[in-house]
Order: C-alpha cells, then sequence, then structure tokens
C-alpha cells in the first residue's frame, strides 16, 4: 500500500509542477522599455552602450517583425556594457522627436548620452547582434584612445 501511495504522490507531484509550468508567464528578455523620464538618464550611463528600437503599435512593419526584439535581448543577455531599450513612440513622442525618429521601426545605438549609429541592415538576431558589437568596439577603441 505504501508503495502505491508513494506512486501516486509522486506522479501528482509532477503532474501539478508541469501545470504550474504552463501557467506561469515565461520571463521576458533583457529589453528595457525606455519613456520620457528613464531615457536621457539611461542612454548617459557611463560605459554602457545601448542600442535602442523606436517603434509604434500601429506600424505593419513593427508588428511583422513579432518577437525579433525581445530575441535579440534574450541573445544579448550577459554582454557586458551593452543594454537593449525600446521605446513606443506612440506614448513617448517627446522622447522620439529629440531622437530624430521619423519612420518605424527606427533602431539606433547611443553612447554617453550621443546618437552614434543607426542601424539599416537585414533585421535577424544575427545581423543586429553584429551590429551592435562591431559598433560597441569601435567605441571602445575611440574611449580608449581618448584616455
Amino acid at each position: 500500500m505504501d508503495l502505491v501511495l508513494a506512486r501516486y504522490l509522486c506522479l501528482s507531484s509532477i503532474l501539478v509542477f508541469s501545470l504550474l509550468s504552463i501557467s506561469l508567464p515565461q520571463t521576458r528578455a533583457e529589453v528595457i522599455t525606455l519613456t520620457a523620464e528613464t531615457f536621457t538618464d539611461k542612454v548617459k550611463e557611463k560605459d554602457t552602450v545601448w542600442f535602442v528600437k523606436f517603434c509604434v503599435p500601429w506600424c505593419k512593419h513593427c508588428k511583422n517583425s513579432g518577437t525579433l526584439w525581445e530575441d535579440f535581448g534574450k541573445e544579448m543577455e550577459g554582454e557586458d556594457e551593452i543594454e537593449i531599450g525600446e521605446v513606443d513612440c506612440g506614448l513617448q513622442k517627446e522622447v522620439c522627436s529629440k531622437a530624430d525618429i521619423h519612420s518605424y521601426p527606427t533602431f539606433k545605438v547611443f553612447y554617453d548620452g550621443e546618437e552614434s549609429a543607426k542601424f539599416k541592415g537585414k533585421r535577424d538576431v544575427e545581423s543586429l547582434k553584429n551590429f551592435v558589437l562591431e559598433e560597441a568596439e569601435k567605441l571602445a577603441a575611440k574611449q580608449l584612445a581618448r584616455e
């Protein structure tokens, strides 16, 4: 009888944990939502490269990109001194105006509070990653040359 009860408890535990894992929300990639209150301070962070996507909810190109930015954020987790951000230009018009955003989506690199590059390449995770890593390397080299 004890063996049957032990098996039942074991199977019940597995079922409960399986159901919990299905119902728990998936953790979002490390993509930081930037607002008028946070944008300037974040992109001015010392020794930090920010790669920011500017979009609006009604843009078909933004919608068609699906989970690209989140997938890219996951890919970039663990990269020191590179942060991935996004700005909803429908809500944060002031930020997008100051960043000179006229089309969506727009992807820009910021360093030390200034725009340093605009991404115009293929929109896939590998291209985005290669671009921001190359830009970060260029910025680091410039910083070393100044010192």
